[in-house]
């Protein structure tokens, strides 16, 4: 089982290659990847895009576009609002682990505390790496400050 995990893991990696930004910082990384525009205006609003321009490290479980997109209708421009702006950083910061967390080191984790303070629930399985009800589809993108790992589902603290 582990053995088919680190040749999913192996494929994740050589597909993400092409937009690995190692020069740019986690944010400047995922604006740079194009299908984070609803992530990019979630930071933006929230404040926290000078935070994660900073020194980190920092690993971000990034959702996609995709993965806002499934949240009721709504949702996000709720969030945006500025009345909503402590609970939508609890929703971001619940997105963020302090320190450089790859891919390899997650099959040695059963969960990880977020800069929220809350912890996020990491299996793998069969070849698949969930963080808390959320599938990373995309692995170790390499920042300056950091890496990010594509998820396709917006995680949500409890």
């Amino acid at each position: 089982m582990k053995r088919t995990f680190l040749v999913t893991l192996a494929a994740l990696l050589l597909a993400t290659s092409a937009v690995a930004g190692s020069n740019k910082d986690v944010v400047d990384t995922a604006v740079a990847a194009g299908n984070f525009t609803t992530l990019a205006k979630a930071l933006t609003a929230a404040g926290l895009v000078d935070t994660l321009k900073g020194a980190g490290p920092f690993t971000v479980f990034a959702p996609t576009d995709e993965a806002f997109a499934k949240l009721p209708a709504g949702t996000v421009d709720e969030l945006l609002k500025p009345e909503n702006k402590e609970k939508l950083v609890a929703i971001l910061t619940y997105h963020v682990v302090p320190g450089k967390v790859l891919a390899q080191d997650v099959v040695k984790m059963n969960d990880a505390k977020t800069v929220n303070g809350k912890n996020v629930k990491i299996m793998a399985h069969g070849g698949k790496v969930m963080v808390d009800n959320a599938t990373v589809t995309k692995a170790d993108i390499q920042a300056s400050n950091g890496v990010i790992h594509v998820i396709d589902t917006v995680l949500l603290p409890q």
